[in-house]
């Protein structure tokens, strides 16, 4: 008799141990899986309705779930979000997710793998799931400043960044958009809003043209030409190069003309110094054809461009140098040397390539993400700056920054100039179609201990509108950061 109960007890722990084992499977070390099954329509309104964790710029939530009245408990509530579009992106049910919402989606659920023993303890306590939060390296009076410069009707993009961390400060865009219309329960609103806003020219509806579009260069590219010049070993900083009026080439009815703006005219041969100074086309062009294609390319991905690895962490469109043209003949490189033709690069980018030369040649990873944090504000991770590549010498970063540091204090981008301010920059006109131009400004500051760069772009501008739109907007940025 003994024996028989013995047996029972056995079989019925047994079963309970298989009964709890599998309960436990299935809602702790199965759930990613079943969660993330394209068929389970359960789970992903589940998961829309869910206690999403905050995204927080200053402390303060820019986007955040809040309870409803209805069946699905929570929706996600954007603020300010004409500001932030570019950045969060939005959390729809029916148009899925992109931005922040896309790239931080395990962190904000609560479903990441290292989350476990949070969702167990929530399970257990009878605590409402909830996601983490994510904030964010952006600051907001940069980041408000940054966005009123950005005139409506033009889509300009600026990026601000800490060139020894590589945090993003500030990150605008326009045109935007109101980020609370694809997160409507009523799918027919949603339905509407996605329509016409996929309609609307330059949207940042999958994120920021700041890191998701590229453009023209213009001379800013002209940073990469002195950087493999001196790099060569062929040039040194007292280097004379020819300044031609127009660059002329054997056989064919074309030539490339110099910069019509500043002092470019008034020299047939330039310094490094005087060619930065005044943007000429004609030294920079001569140089590619010197070095060759190869060096050229070679320096440029030294920068960043052609790597599509970098995500921030949304991933970043992929700077092109020379673009899609393979072998380049002689006035295609020519062009291309000055960031015109198949060149593209994101603001991004340029802010990127920027930040090295300031930062002594190295590269430092660009990243939005401060810190990521549980229900319980236990710090998860933070932020640890990274070396993604030494793109020069110390040595050649301190001479174009010298030189940059000129092209304010005595050529065209004097607008940048903040008193008292040691301010390094170069501005970049590309040419686009129907007299209208990619304005582009690029710089630091302070320049003998960098804190801060600016890159600006406003496409498809007139010559004048993009002088005023960019150098004295980045001095305003500058004076603005360097005040905190």
């Amino acid at each position: 008799m003994n024996q028989a109960i013995r047996n029972s007890w056995i079989v019925a722990i047994t079963l309970f141990a298989l009964l709890f084992g599998s309960i436990s499977y299935v809602q702790f070390f199965a759930a990613d899986a079943l969660n993330k099954n394209p068929n389970n329509n359960r789970q992903l309104i589940a998961n829309f309705c869910s206690n999403r964790g905050p995204i927080l710029v200053s402390g303060h939530p820019i986007a955040e779930s809040v309870a409803t009245d209805n069946d699905c408990k929570y929706q996600r509530k954007y603020n300010d979000p004409y500001l932030y579009a570019g950045l969060t992106g939005f959390y729809s049910l029916g148009n899925g997710q992109y931005g922040l919402e896309e790239a931080m989606k395990e962190d904000l659920a609560g479903t990441s793998n290292d989350a476990l023993f949070e969702r167990i303890a929530q399970t257990f306590t009878g605590a409402k799931p909830q996601g983490r939060s994510v904030e964010l390296t952006i600051d907001d009076s940069i980041q408000k400043l940054a966005y009123s410069m950005i005139p409506d009707g033009v889509a300009g993009s600026i990026v601000v960044m800490n060139p020894k961390t590589g945090a993003i400060i500030a990150m605008a865009s326009k045109p935007s958009y109101d980020t609370n219309l694809m997160a409507s329960h009523d799918s027919s609103v949603v339905a509407k809003a996605y329509d016409e806003l996929v309609q609307t020219p330059s949207i940042n509806l999958f994120g920021s043209p700041a890191f998701t579009q590229t453009y023209a260069p213009g001379s800013v590219f002209k940073l990469v030409d002195t950087a493999a010049a001196l790099e060569s070993g062929k040039y040194n900083k007292d280097s004379v190069l020819a300044n031609p009026a127009e660059l002329a080439f054997p056989g064919i009815n074309y030539a490339l003309p110099n910069y019509r703006y500043g002092q470019c005219y008034s020299q047939t041969t330039a310094t490094f110094k005087f060619a930065l100074e005044n943007s000429c086309n004609t030294p920079f062009a001569s140089i590619a054809l010197d070095l060759g294609q190869d060096a050229i390319t070679k320096q440029a991905e030294k920068f960043g461009f052609n790597d599509s690895s970098v995500k921030i962490p949304m991933g970043v469109e992929t700077s092109r140098f020379p673009g899609s043209t393979g072998v380049l003949d002689p006035p295609s490189l020519a062009q291309s040397a000055i960031g015109q033709l198949n060149v593209t690069a994101t603001p991004l980018q340029i802010a990127m390539m920027t930040a090295a030369i300031a930062n002594d040649g190295k590269q430092m990873k660009p990243n939005l993400v401060q810190t990521v944090r549980s229900p319980d504000l236990k710090t998860v991770s933070s932020l640890t700056p990274e070396v993604l590549r030494q793109s020069t010498t110390p040595a050649i970063a301190q001479q174009i920054k010298d030189w940059m540091v000129s092209v304010v204090d005595n050529g065209i981008a004097s607008g940048a100039a903040v008193p008292g301010v040691k301010v390094a920059g170069k501005t970049g006109t590309a040419e686009v179609a129907n007299n209208l131009n990619n304005a582009w400004f690029t710089g630091f500051a302070p320049a003998d201990d960098p804190q801060v760069v600016v890159s600006i772009v406003m496409p498809n501008v007139d010559v004048a509108t993009g002088a005023l739109l960019t150098s004295p907007n980045a001095s305003k940025l500058f004076k603005a950061v360097l005040k905190k």
